[in-house]
């Protein structure tokens, strides 16, 4: 049997994220997941890849809004804004994409380029904003938040129980900043989950996740390194990309919460979706 053992929200994109017991499916994937994310001065999204100290930026959902800590600092960016339709807003850029987003606010943005060194602005993608992802593999019009690219990320632990089983040191699954974990089944079962139902929410498999440097960085004290990528490329690479967890789309809404049982309705066996298990 496949069960959900664990669920993460980021609600400001490359922030810490929250281990949550339940968690809320919308449109664009988990209530408050990556709605949130920082942007340069060319309004070019920031991550990790740039400013690892990032890992150490804890957040917590509050009922009114978001509370931000780091290094003894807090910051409170509350529900009620960004502004309403009409606001101060931008283009911002992130991977291939351009979309709209709204400027949360300029106390936000002096405590993050403060605490970043990095002169940068907090937005917010309104409802009113649809980020559509990657038309070559999702369904027509599927959308996402700030997620580098699909709604969600699902991984089993027992992929990354083979993964450590490879490895001098095990590392934690917060490494891969998945939305969902689960428990049962073979390493990289995963791979090849096409669509399945938690309730009666459907989820697709899309795409496999490519990896990138942020699997490196230790998020527990921002150091970096060289594993899991290293270890992953002798037998998780495929076309030059180190492949690891399953991207999402999904079709419905209603509440995730762990302990629910996966049903697996359709498998996919195609090449691009299987990889040699070494």
């Amino acid at each position: 049997m496949l069960q959900i053992s664990e669920l993460y929200i980021y609600p400001i994109k490359s922030l810490a994220g929250i281990s949550v017991k339940e968690a809320r499916v919308t449109p664009t994937g988990f209530e408050h997941d990556r709605r949130r994310m920082l942007v340069d001065e060319n309004n070019l999204f920031i991550s990790q890849r740039e400013a690892p100290q990032m890992a150490l930026m804890q957040t917590a959902i509050e009922p009114t809004g978001l509370k931000i800590t780091y290094k003894g600092n807090h910051l409170f960016v509350s529900f009620l804004t960004p502004p309403p339709v009409g606001g101060d807003r931008g283009t911002v850029t992130i991977w291939d994409d351009t979309c709209i987003a709204e400027y949360v606010s300029k106390e936000a943005d002096q405590w993050f380029s403060s605490m970043l060194g990095i002169n940068c602005r907090l937005v917010y993608l309104p409802d009113d904003t649809k980020r559509i992802v990657d038309q070559r593999y999702a369904p027509e019009n599927a959308i996402t938040s700030f997620a580098d690219a699909y709604p969600f990320l699902i991984i089993g632990q027992a992929s990354l129980d083979d993964l450590n089983s490879r490895l001098s040191e095990p590392l934690p699954m917060n490494r891969f900043r998945p939305n969902m974990v689960f428990t049962g089944g073979k390493p990289f079962e995963e791979d090849t989950m096409a669509c399945f139902t938690i309730d009666d929410i459907e989820f697709y498999g899309v795409k496999l996740c490519a990896r990138c440097s942020i699997t490196t960085i230790d998020q527990s004290n921002a150091a970096r390194g060289k594993e899991p990528l290293k270890t992953l490329a002798a037998h998780r690479q495929k076309e030059n990309k180190i492949l690891f967890g399953q991207n999402l789309v999904h079709k419905g809404d209603g509440i995730v919460r762990v302990g629910d049982t996966i049903k697996v309705l359709k498998l996919n066996h195609e090449e691009r979706f299987m990889v040699t298990v070494g």
